[in-house]
């Protein structure tokens, strides 16, 4: 039909030149009378204009037709616009469509692209037809993911919000037929969600949460989809063979950046569901973590999905408060932890991550006892804080010692637990002598010292073998090591008492006036270091 409409345009201004050019050259226009001196004339005129309006169309149609066809001119700029294979139907549909509604466009082709395409593909999304919605979609997609047009197109479709939410809403199609549909408007929701002006409005459209929450699909959510009944022709996504592996980390990805505001982080432990989900997708079976051969794509869900627990538990002041209890009454969130610490060797990024969780939610001084009377964590942390391994994992070690020193900081129950761990104290007193471990592992015994109970002190008594370890690392180290080695030595001269403090002084070759000399010598560098680093930050102001 388009076909047709247009070459009968184009035999109707060949019809008009012919006409024209005939009626100028014959200048037939009857006898000039009195009453029609001005026909003459006139006749001209307007064939003249007949005529130049019939050729301009031609010529502008000629020029057109070969710069599409012959010069390829839209291969060309969907390429420089990087389009992609989806490009060049998307920018022929807007070319005809631009020119068969007479929208002119100044300057260059390409200039008209840059500044008028994101809107035409944002009118494409409000279209009832599913592959102009495609079209739209796709083309927004490869303009946010261009380095050249990311910036402009994120901030058109940011002020525009009726565009975000028509974006949100494309989240919830679940329909097979929609799936390109929906995958396209989540990768553009995600790069929305990575510039904090345009997160703030994302988050702040009614709905957009459970939106996201749609995307996620975990095996409780294919449970609860089969046992209702479907009354409606429409093929649903659990009916089909559907991307769910892609959905899943599309909207882990959303999560991840919109976790990074204090703001959206609390809407999203406020979302009915949205952090349960999160949660089961963290959860990795011993199967997953030993099998060599495991999908990287799963792996990586996993590892999404630990990010976001991290960065929610992280969260502080009340907001924080409230999504690390969220996350703990979940009662599958510190179990899921314990597997990976488990069985997860291969894969020290999802250790590190999962002790990092842990960390983060011991924070809170109700938290801690629930942590580590979950089966196991205590001795899981121990285990891999101990264990003497390779410089990679050195990192995954540290992290343990965190841990372990936030669950042990001010808990007397906490306390208890470690020592119950045979050869505890021993491991602890021999890590001091690593360089990696020391700082951890003399937190830890600091703690051990100050907050078990009375009864328990009986299996501190080897600590007092620490002392030249630790009196050592008081008179060399600075900064944290010194300071928590101080906090160590007091501890164990609490232990030791007047008397056996002296001897161990003897023992260890120092003096006590040298070791007063050289802690005030340490005092006065720790606090003049801070001093001299606000005068470098003056003077960079300045």
């Amino acid at each position: 039909m388009v076909k047709a409409l247009r070459w009968l345009q184009i035999l109707s201004a060949i019809a008009s030149v012919i006409l024209s050019s005939v009626r100028l050259t014959k200048q037939d226009y009857g006898e000039v009378q009195k009453e029609t001196r001005n026909r003459r004339p006139a006749l001209n005129l307007f064939y003249a204009l007949s005529l130049a309006e019939a050729v301009l169309f031609l010529l502008e149609k000629a020029y057109w037709t070969w710069k599409v066809s012959c010069s390829e001119l839209l291969e060309r700029v969907s390429q420089d616009c990087k389009l992609g294979s989806s490009g060049l139907v998307s920018m022929r549909r807007f070319f005809y469509d631009s020119y068969s509604n007479n929208k002119s466009i100044t300057g260059s082709i390409f200039e008209g692209l840059q500044m008028d395409l994101v809107t035409y593909a944002e009118e494409l999304l409000d279209s009832d037809l599913s592959h102009e919605q495609l079209d739209g979609a796709q083309i927004l997609q490869n303009f946010v993911e261009s380095d050249d047009y990311a910036f402009d197109t994120l901030r058109k479709i940011g002020t525009s919000r009726k565009v975000m939410e028509r974006l949100i809403e494309m989240l919830n199609w679940k329909n097979l037929a929609e799936e390109d549909i929906r995958r396209c408007a989540a990768e553009i929701v995600k790069m929305l969600a990575g510039k904090k002006q345009n997160m703030l409005r994302v988050a702040g459209i009614p709905g957009s949460m459970e939106s996201v929450s749609s995307l996620l699909h975990t095996e409780r959510s294919t449970t609860e989809g089969s046992s209702r009944t479907d009354q409606s022709s429409t093929t649903t996504a659990e009916e089909t063979n559907y991307d769910f592996s892609s959905f899943n980390l599309l909207a882990l990805q959303i999560l991840t950046k919109l976790a990074n505001n204090h703001d959206t982080s609390g809407k999203i432990g406020n979302a009915r569901g949205l952090l349960s989900k999160v949660i089961e997708l963290a959860n990795a079976s011993q199967y997953l973590l030993t099998n060599e051969h495991a999908t990287e794509s799963q792996i990586k869900t996993v590892r999404k999905a630990l990010q976001v627990i991290k960065m929610l538990a992280s969260t502080t002041g009340n907001t924080g408060k409230m999504l690390r209890e969220v996350i703990l009454d979940n009662v599958f969130a510190v179990s899921h932890m314990r597997r990976i610490l488990q069985y997860g060797e291969s894969h020290m990024d999802l250790q590190r991550l999962a002790i990092e969780i842990l960390t983060n939610l011991a924070m809170d001084e109700a938290s801690k006892e629930r942590i580590a009377t979950a089966g196991g964590i205590i001795k899981l942390l121990l285990s891999i804080f101990t264990k003497p391994g390779i410089e990679n994992q050195n990192s995954v070690s540290e992290e343990a010692g965190e841990a372990l020193a936030m669950l042990s900081l001010e808990n007397q129950n906490n306390c208890a637990l470690i020592l119950r761990e045979k050869g505890v104290v021993k491991k602890l007193i021999s890590a001091l002598s690593n360089q990696v471990l020391q700082l951890n592992a003399s937190r830890i015994l600091q703690n051990l010292c100050a907050y078990s109970r009375a009864e328990s002190l009986n299996r501190l008594n080897g600590v007092i073998e620490a002392m030249p370890t630790v009196l050592k690392a008081t008179m060399t180290q600075p900064d944290k090591l010194l300071e928590v080695s101080l906090g160590l030595t007091v501890q164990i001269c609490k232990l030791l008492g007047p008397e056996g403090f002296a001897q161990e002084f003897e023992k260890a070759d120092y003096t006590e006036t040298g070791f007063v000399e050289k802690l005030i010598t340490n005092t006065e560098a720790i606090q003049q270091a801070p001093r001299n680093q606000s005068s470098e930050n003056k003077k960079v102001c300045h």
